[in-house]
């Protein structure tokens, strides 16, 4: 793999870790916390989980962004 491949993927690699470490996992229960937040019914704070197309959906119809991003499986599961 050329130098700049491996070096663009280290660097995606670092920064998925840190918005993982500085996130919230709310699991199947992010479209919902998303509009708590919107809604200023809980905290502001950074959350990360999973939404259906139709959820993403209806959540931009609201005006709450949202980002979908792929976490890699070398992530996904706590580091040794």
């Amino acid at each position: 793999m050329p130098a700049l491949a491996i070096e663009l993927q280290r660097q995606v690699m670092q920064a998925v870790r840190t918005m993982m470490a500085n996130t919230e996992d709310v699991g199947d229960r992010f479209a919902t916390e998303a509009r708590r937040i919107h809604y200023g019914e809980t905290e502001q704070r950074g959350i990360r989980g999973q939404a259906t197309p139709d959820e993403a959906r209806e959540l931009a119809d609201e005006g709450i962004a949202i980002v979908a991003l792929p976490i890699p499986d070398a992530l996904k599961d706590p580091l040794q």
